[in-house]
């Protein structure tokens, strides 16, 4: 039993996915081609923006987040601590200083009144600049938006969508993708749309900062590649990697579909038994991952094992926690609710083939 089956993704899809690589050899514009300007249209027009613009990978539509809005040394910028490494390594990347924040322990997303308490503690403090919040749609679920949004408003903050995990999920029919200033996503081969290697993008209606985003990722450049107005990156999306999104994004609607269903059995089969996903009203989520809690969790995990069944853990060790972030000087004592699920979560297998 595989945990995500990617093989059993592609049989179904084998023939279109196999046709959109052909036309790109066939052309031969491997960098750039005509697939990427189709796909970043239609990606925009899923999510409901107005400027969709690809890139390398999730991480690198973080860093170019950063590089947009300006981030830099004496900048304090929020984030959750329970969450993927990647969401707090861009902050210190750009010379900023990450302030983590609690989870919700019935969503495990960012929680917005510990948020709230550490934007007053940074601004009370007054050695850093709060600058802007990254929220994780964690595990498929998309973050409290409605209340992250009105903060962001109260404190003068951007606020960027971290929503790899989180594509396909909404908010009252408002989907991932949509929310904040700017949002992120990651195709990575396991996310819930992937591609077959490294692959990112951001989604914003400010013109503006799409137009940055243009210029950062191809080494900061203006009229033509050879005119550099700024510093920038390298960070493109290959054409193969989206003539196969294309095609996985047509199907997409039909898998987030077996992704609920798949779910809504687990959570009838397991709820007398674990801690089962919370999904608040008016929120869909797109089930990355199925996570449970369990105070027992390596008795509970060998016993999936036992059955040929493969368990993972997002995520045994915090953002305060890791080793690169010790010079902050954080305990677990401040993080209780984050630091309690890293101990007691596992995910079991999620894909729409399961």
């Amino acid at each position: 039993m595989q945990f995500i089956d990617l093989s059993a993704q592609y049989q179904h899809l084998k023939q279109r996915i196999d046709k959109r690589i052909q036309a790109v050899l066939d052309h031969g514009h491997y960098i750039m081609g005509p697939e990427v300007d189709e796909l970043e249209q239609k990606l925009a027009e899923y999510v409901g923006v107005k400027h969709c613009i690809s890139c390398a990978n999730g991480t690198d539509a973080l860093q170019l987040a950063m590089m947009v809005l300006d981030i830099k040394p004496g900048d304090a910028v929020f984030c959750p601590t329970f969450t993927f490494f990647a969401t707090a390594e861009v902050i210190a990347y750009a010379g900023a200083t990450p302030v983590f924040v609690d989870s919700d322990a019935r969503t495990f997303n960012i929680c917005p009144q510990d948020l709230e308490r550490r934007i007053q503690t940074v601004i009370a403090q007054g050695k850093l600049t709060p600058r802007a919040i990254i929220a994780v749609d964690l595990f498929g679920l998309p973050a409290n938006y409605p209340e992250l949004e009105q903060l962001a408003t109260k404190y003068n903050l951007k606020l960027i969508e971290d929503a790899a995990q989180g594509f396909g999920g909404e908010i009252n029919g408002k989907r991932a993708g949509s929310f904040g200033d700017i949002a992120t996503t990651s195709f990575f081969p396991a996310k819930p749309l992937g591609c077959y290697g490294d692959g990112g993008a951001i989604f914003t209606n400010n013109d503006d900062y799409a137009a940055l985003f243009r210029s950062y990722r191809v080494h900061g450049k203006g009229k033509d590649k050879y005119d550099n107005v700024r510093i920038g990156i390298n960070s493109r999306l290959d054409t193969i990697q989206a003539a196969i999104l294309l095609e996985k994004l047509a199907e997409f609607p039909t898998e987030l579909i077996a992704r609920n269903n798949a779910a809504a059995h687990y959570n009838e089969t397991l709820s007398g038994s674990y801690i089962t996903p919370y999904v608040p009203q008016g929120y869909v989520s797109s089930w990355a991952q199925y996570t449970l809690i369990s105070e027992n969790r390596d008795a509970e995990m060998a016993k999936y094992k036992e059955k040929g069944i493969p368990t993972m853990i997002y995520y045994g060790t915090c953002m305060h926690q890791q080793t690169a972030f010790k010079y902050l000087g954080h305990s677990d004592e401040e993080y209780p609710t984050a630091s309690k699920l890293a101990n007691s979560v596992f995910s079991l297998p999620m894909h729409p083939y399961l």
